[in-house]
């Protein structure tokens, strides 16, 4: 008769199984870096151009405190305007799903948001509201919101027609329609459109750091790498760049945990209420 594993003995696999299939990228990660020392040795290519590994690993150390603060204070811009998006995303969705007319009559205006360029806007902003944080954040709102709009009015109205007729028979109101019909619908459309955004949101947040950066009250990557690039700072620059796109990484991560999460609690506390 085989033995149960114990939870211990199944934690220790999948964590060992978690580290293989982590292997490959951290080979991919070694591969990439020896061929940067070796190209830049072997082809004598002047550091303003393309510095070694050696040398931008060098200067992160060394500002790693700059690094670090701008790191946060484009983070927190970042996990604002994306709160935000799904904030407003929501909350206008749920006024489309209410009426067809409503959505013909004022999703161009939506789409607006994502075609506009936001080198237009950002200097509208920032004499509305100044050099601030604010601004970096509306500007990451504007960057962010379309997906989530797009995605959560597509769940609302994509419900199940069937159900919708069972729902009449038993004379339920609108109340009754979204909270057990079209919400839980669009659960998955919203985790949907908030890992879109993830990624959307910290690149708006660096680039209202190249706009709003020159003020006193936020400094953010992009405001460092606006320093570094006027002084030709190739290290510092590619410093910043591995800085941002550890950022992105950490978003999408966390915003993937948190979604399997919350989706399955979600759903096993909608299977006991069913």
């Amino acid at each position: 008769m085989s033995e149960i594993p114990s939870h211990q003995s199944q934690t220790k696999w999948r964590g060992m199984r978690g580290l293989q299939g982590m292997l490959p990228a951290v080979v991919v990660a070694i591969l990439f870096f020896a061929i940067w020392e070796s190209a830049v040795r072997f082809f004598e290519i002047p550091p303003i151009l393309l510095p070694s590994p050696l040398k931008v690993i060098d200067f992160a150390r060394k500002n790693f405190a700059t690094l670090g603060w701008a790191t946060i204070a484009t983070g927190t811009a970042a996990l604002l305007g994306l709160l935000g998006s799904i904030l407003i995303g929501a909350l206008v969705s749920l006024v489309f799903s209410q009426s067809r007319i409503i959505r013909t009559a004022f999703y161009p205006y939506v789409i607006f948001l994502q075609t506009v360029p936001i080198v237009a806007i950002a200097p509208l902003l920032i004499t509305w509201t100044g050099y601030t944080l604010k601004t970096v954040v509306l500007i990451t709102i504007i960057i962010s919101l379309f997906p989530i709009i797009s995605n959560v009015t597509a769940g609302l109205v994509a419900i199940d027609r069937n159900l919708e007729s069972l729902l009449r028979i038993y004379q339920a109101n609108r109340w009754h329609m979204m909270t057990k019909l079209r919400i839980p619908t669009a659960v998955a459309y919203l985790i949907l459109g908030t890992r879109i955004s993830g990624g959307l949101a910290v690149v708006g947040a660096i680039l209202g750091d190249l706009f709003v950066g020159s003020g006193a009250e936020h400094q953010g990557l992009g405001t460092l790498m606006t320093q570094w690039g006027a002084l030709q700072k190739t290290d510092a620059l590619i410093a910043a760049l591995a800085a941002s796109t550890f950022l992105g990484v950490l978003f999408f991560v966390t915003i993937n945990v948190t979604a399997t999460l919350l989706l399955g609690r979600y759903t096993r506390l909608q299977t006991s209420q069913a």
